[in-house]
């Protein structure tokens, strides 16, 4: 994992876990909004875990906030410049589009194999 993946990871992660603080809401709570294990979530806290644009906004919609927000560290400092937000949201959604791409290639091949396509 790359350092700045990495740092960013970490900074969502704090940025995530103040809201939930701030908020008084356990782990177990802000999982059970996402429909996640309490482990799957502290990965997430933590910056284990890379998260797509959609947790993310599924994060932010649960803490009332944009998602930008979460990109922000501290309340104190600026978010990222948007040119860096605009590429990371760009990967963001490639990476989407290839799991898509990847979740039809498995569906074609299950149907190829099981002789249920068209």
């Amino acid at each position: 994992m790359s350092k700045l993946k990495s740092d960013l990871n970490l900074a969502v992660g704090k940025s995530i876990k103040d809201l939930r603080v701030k908020h008084e809401w356990s782990q177990e709570t802000v999982a059970q909004r996402l429909s996640i294990s309490i482990p799957a979530f502290s990965k997430i806290e933590t910056g284990v875990t890379d998260v797509n644009l959609s947790r993310l906004e599924q994060i932010a919609h649960i803490f009332e906030v944009d998602v930008a927000t979460l990109f922000t560290e501290d309340k104190n400092k600026q978010p990222l410049p948007v040119l860096v937000y605009d590429r990371m949201q760009k990967k963001l959604a490639e990476s989407e589009t290839e799991i898509v791409d990847l979740q039809r290639k498995i569906i074609r091949l299950y149907e190829e194999i099981h002789g249920t396509g068209v």
